[in-house]
This record gives structure tokens, C-alpha cells and sequence, in this order.
């Protein structure tokens, strides 16, 4: 999905015009760089959160040459989905495990040829 995709959907959830759908788009995401840059930890239940983590310097190497380059320590950016999130996008997973899944067995009581009965 593009920016532009995103404005269309914001657009076509009520009585917008494009450059309404555009508005809100920006002034999301400028809050979100905004409150990142002064540090800020933003969370949306149901979402995620957003947050910046600090990364160490290190000696990198240049893969051309195998040159050792110095790279310096520096914030970025992280996002960890909510649980929901993440049930959403892994339907199967949802609902932890039963007792046949924990043993190997489908829902017919058959063994699964990829994930045998622990002993």
C-alpha cells in the first residue's frame, strides 16, 4: 500500500475531498516523525507503538573494498505490533496452542508428517 492509497481509503470513508484525505494523512504521519524526533514513545491500542531505539557505533566494512569504516552511534526508529496486530496477521496462531497441536495430531487425531508427537 502507497501513501496515495492510503489517502484514497481515508477519502473514501466519509465526505472528503482528496485534498481532506491528504491533510489527514500528513498531519498523521508529521506527528508521529515529530514526536520520534523529540523522543516520545507513541502507542495506539489495538495498533502498536512506535518508538526510537539508540544504536551503538560500530566498524562496519565496505563491501567492495572490505575497508573497516567507522559508523556512528545513532537513534531509529522501531515499531512493535500490539498483540491484536499480530493475531490479525497470523490467524492460525491466534488462540494458542490445543492439546492435538501440542502433540502433533490435526483436528482428525492423524499425525502431521512436518511436526511429529514429541516423545
Amino acid at each position: 500500500m502507497t501513501k496515495a492509497d492510503l489517502v484514497n481509503d481515508v477519502t473514501a470513508l466519509g465526505d472528503l475531498t482528496r485534498r481532506d484525505g491528504e491533510v489527514i494523512v500528513e498531519t498523521l504521519f508529521e506527528s508521529i516523525i515529530g514526536a520520534l524526533k523529540a523522543g516520545d514513545k507513541i502507542e495506539v491500542r489495538g495498533f502498536g507503538s512506535f518508538r526510537t531505539r539508540q544504536r551503538s557505533s560500530r566498524t562496519g566494512r565496505n563491501p567492495k573494498t572490505g575497508a573497516a569504516v567507522a559508523v556512528p552511534a545513532k537513534r531509529v526508529p522501531y515499531f512493535k505490533p500490539s498483540k491484536e496486530l499480530r493475531d490479525l496477521v497470523n490467524p492460525d496462531e491466534a488462540g494458542g496452542d490445543s492439546k492435538d497441536e501440542m502433540q502433533g495430531l490435526d483436528g482428525a487425531g492423524h499425525v502431521d508428517p512436518h511436526h511429529p508427537p514429541a516423545m
